[in-house]
């Protein structure tokens, strides 16, 4: 860089890594959570189901009803598989266009890599929103469940990891090296 070059510099690549970084977090957050579908005496997470079963003794009526939890894997069905194979294989892909923007950013070789960036972010967001429409589908297509149930926390945050890794591939794909005002 010469004297009289003058450098400017555009938050949109540090704003679109900070909205990476924080679409891995709450994609792992989501990826861990015990609440995805809530109901009455009913848990559902990506890796456990649970129910509640009140056992009541006849010498305890006066006392409040024992609940027993009794919980079981849920990778036994094939669309809870799929759905978790497609929210981690997500992550991992966010997690590649994170470290390889950190890097780059870091670097100073900021314009070679933002597409690849982009496209790991993109395919990340197919995978995701594919696995967070699979889910409630076959949720309700496989589930008899008599009483009222929710989407709950988990499956939100689901979906916020996936909207904030559209919002940083969008700002991946900008071209601000092609503006020439200093005063920006």
């Amino acid at each position: 860089m010469s004297v009289n070059e003058v450098h400017v510099f555009r938050p949109f690549k540090l704003i679109a890594l900070l909205c990476v970084f924080l679409a891995l977090c709450l994609d792992l957050v989501a990826l861990l959570s015990p609440a995805w579908v809530t109901a009455d005496h009913f848990s559902l997470s990506l890796w456990e189901s649970c129910s509640q079963s009140e056992a009541r003794h006849p010498a305890e009526e006066e006392e409040e009803e024992a609940a027993v939890w009794s919980c079981f894997s849920t990778l036994t069905s094939d669309w809870q598989i799929a759905t978790l194979v497609l929210l981690v294989s997500g992550a991992v892909s966010t997690l590649v266009a994170f470290l390889v923007a950190l890097i780059s950013l870091c670097r100073g070789t900021h314009r070679q890599h933002y597409r690849t960036v982009a496209v790991f972010l993109f395919t990340a967001v197919v995978l995701q929103a594919c696995a967070l429409v699979l889910y409630p589908i076959k949720f309700i297509d496989g589930t008899v469940l008599q009483t009222y149930h929710e989407f709950n926390w988990g499956y939100g945050l689901g979906w916020g990891a996936t909207i904030f890794m559209l919002g940083a591939g969008i700002l991946f794909c900008l071209r601000t090296d092609i503006y020439e005002d200093t005063m920006y």
